[in-house]
């Protein structure tokens, strides 16, 4: 499956703009949505006939490819019957120039539902004969009148043409008709050779939209249903900015779209590049010392599509046992609450801690938002703590209560007394250590600090989206971890990796 988005709702967006888009959140496709949209009709646009070679060559340039295009017009409406061939004979002209494979038909529902498929159908064969010639595609949107797939399974039927086809709205199907994914496949099967996607919660004003995932849609039942039929077409993100006003940042929609559909994304393909270890008992994801040309975010994304059930951690002596999946969850969960807390990308993080579970979840939670992981030595007395925190301009420090004779707990204390004033919400504001305005505390409870548990109910704060657009902004060669140095020849020196 590989995945596209809409332009519908983006106005004011030029097409180089929506490749660039499409590029940096590796989207494979863009869906262009109304011809008449001023980005592609003015003249100098990308859909004009002597642009096309030039729009054919910066998709190609950039990996990208237009899976489908929208039709506006209503082809169930006698009223209008003229404007929709005349928009259905551009679109055909442009996916001929351009190689577009598909063009998305609406029926919206009518009262008297006999005229509208009569309506429908009429149009159909009026324009069919051209589309077999070029070879493109009429793909029929499962909403409005077709929202009823059985309805819409008996017209495909009728034309039994290669090029009449099916567009699954996933949404317009289960809230309008409460069609389940298996019975949509059941109706269209093999038919479907597109698919549009949002997600939405119904309420009793009607439907509220959601970011992908976080609605009420069947999303795992919905792609289980496609990989029963073998589909290895596009999922095209359709959000129209205009549905949720608190939601029209494109870069917040597009990066959590792709962080979230990774987990269906087809693992068979990379099957092939998991590579054997010496005794052919297990295999790796990448090959022994090669360099890994991916953030750690992107690391354990893999990991987590590869070997989702497999076992991450597993303590003997603590309760933590999670798989790549709990444990992604866990990450992204402290990763809300690290952005609760102020952390930015660029922010250093300190953890002054043993082996313990919330310094991994910590680690990878911190480099996930592009912040510095510090670490900090666990034999360290006051005046090596307080030179260290300071040089490295700690934002929020995690500590457990000590290590042998040293109580990181007192040390903290001793350094930050402004502790002792600041209540629970608050940041810490310290004179020694100045940037320093978080304390997170693993496993004991001290004034003025955040207990772990008490800092994961800061999660609830941030949404979840807000971690993948941080996730999405993040470059391999950013430097995600700070070491320091022994210091026997002077001060220690901050390593950065």
């Amino acid at each position: 499956m590989k995945f596209s988005f809409s332009t519908k709702g983006w106005h004011d967006i030029s097409f180089e703009e929506f490749c660039t888009a499409a590029e940096y959140f590796k989207f494979e496709g863009i869906e262009p949505h109304n011809i008449n949209n001023a980005a592609f009709s003015e003249k100098s646009g990308v859909f004009q006939d002597y642009s096309a070679a030039a729009t054919l060559r910066m998709l190609y340039d950039r990996d990208l490819t237009l899976p489908c295009i929208d039709v506006i017009n209503d082809i169930a409406d006698e009223a209008q019957y003229d404007a929709a061939i005349a928009e259905i004979e551009r679109c055909m002209r442009i996916a001929a120039n351009l190689r577009i494979p598909n063009i998305r038909l609406r029926a919206e529902a009518h009262e008297d539902v006999d005229k509208a498929v009569k309506n429908a159908k009429h149009l159909i064969e009026t324009i069919l004969p051209d589309a077999e010639k070029d070879k493109i595609s009429l793909l029929i949107e499962t909403r409005g009148l077709y929202a009823d797939t059985a309805l819409l399974r008996d017209t495909l039927e009728y034309f039994a043409s290669d090029y009449v086809a099916a567009l699954w709205n996933m949404s317009a199907a289960y809230f309008t008709v409460g069609e389940s994914p298996a019975k949509i496949i059941s109706n269209l099967g093999a038919y479907v050779r597109h698919v549009h996607l949002n997600d939405a919660v119904k309420t009793d004003d009607g439907i509220e939209y959601r970011l992908v995932g976080e609605g009420d849609l069947p999303i795992t039942e919905t792609m289980k249903a496609l990989r029963s039929v073998n589909y290895d077409g596009f999922i095209s993100l359709v959000w129209d900015p205009t549905w949720e006003p608190d939601l029209d940042d494109m870069d917040i929609i597009f990066a959590q779209f792709i962080s979230y559909m990774k987990q269906f994304a087809d693992t068979s393909k990379n099957e092939s590049a998991l590579y054997w270890n010496n005794r052919h008992t297990g295999k790796f994801v990448w090959k022994k010392e090669t360099l890994i040309d991916a953030t750690f975010s992107d690391v354990l994304d893999r990991m987590v599509e590869e070997f989702p059930d497999q076992l991450a951690f597993k303590y003997t002596s603590l309760d933590y046992t999670r798989t790549y999946t709990e444990f992604r969850d866990d990450v992204d969960e402290f990763a809300r609450v690290l952005i609760s807390l102020g952390v930015k990308a660029g922010s250093h993080v300190a953890v002054w801690a043993s082996n313990v579970p919330q310094w991994y979840i910590a680690f990878w939670a911190t480099v996930k938002l592009g912040a510095v992981l510090v670490t900090v030595n666990t034999a360290y007395k006051i005046h090596e703590a307080e030179y260290l925190l300071k040089q490295s301009d700690t934002h929020t420090l995690i500590i457990t209560q000590g290590a042998k004779d040293t109580s990181y707990g007192e040390i903290v204390a001793r350094l930050c007394p402004e502790l002792e004033n600041v209540k629970e919400g608050e940041q810490l504001h310290a004179k020694r250590l100045p940037f320093l305005r978080n304390v997170i505390t693993v496993g004991f409870e001290q004034k003025g600090c955040l207990t772990w548990e008490k800092a994961m109910g800061y999660a609830a704060k941030t949404p979840k989206s807000e971690v993948y657009r941080m996730a999405a902004q993040v470059d391999k060669d950013d430097v995600c971890n700070m070491q320091y140095t022994s210091g026997t020849t002077g001060f220690p020196k901050g390593v950065m990796l």
